[in-house]
């Protein structure tokens, strides 16, 4: 009796991590994050901000997430070919951004590269378009799913998450862009 009772669990146990495997297999195989803001500056201005690594930390939603993050800047100044490394705590975890396209003031394309928490890649997109005096900017991420990632967007919604980070990176990118330059 026990026996069987040991069994039937046990059948029941795999028949549910057989749904559940199956239910996760089924989600989307892409993911598409984005979030637009209309900044008051031209679009050059704003463009140079994005375009140069360097000034990443001025406005990045992640740049002061970990104290102790460990940055490198690498490849030409700013522009196509500029690489940010990054390896910090669990929140920041690790990776790595190459600018693949930038075609001034409207876009800059990147290749971001996690390394940890989780292996992923993915495409970032920052488009400007000029709005009379003002710049409209979408920051937009494009990627794949593979499946720890599809299981893991079942008890966190994604596009909220990485959303909020985006709607915090474009407060503080139209903060910075806004103010007076020094010539």
């Amino acid at each position: 009796m026990v026996k069987k009772a040991i069994i039937s669990v046990v059948v029941a146990l795999l028949l549910t991590f057989a749904l559940l495997g199956v239910f996760i297999v089924m989600q989307p195989d892409e993911f598409t994050i984005s979030r637009k803001i209309t900044i008051a500056a031209a679009p050059e201005r704003v463009f140079s901000e994005v375009n140069d690594f360097h000034k990443w930390d001025a406005w990045s939603p992640w740049a002061k997430l970990d104290p102790n993050m460990k940055t490198e800047i690498s490849g030409p100044e700013s522009g196509k070919g500029a690489v940010y490394y990054w390896t910090g705590d669990q929140e920041v975890g690790e990776g790595r951004m190459t600018i693949a396209e930038s075609t001034p003031p409207s876009l800059v394309k990147i290749d971001l590269h996690f390394i940890k928490p989780f292996d992923s890649s993915s495409t970032i997109d920052i488009k400007i378009t000029p709005a009379g005096a003002n710049s409209d900017v979408e920051w937009t991420m494009n990627g794949k799913h593979n499946f720890m990632s599809k299981a893991f967007s079942l008890f966190v919604d994604m596009d909220k998450a990485i959303g909020a980070d985006f709607e915090r990176g474009l407060s503080q990118l139209k903060t910075v862009a806004e103010k007076p330059q020094n010539n």
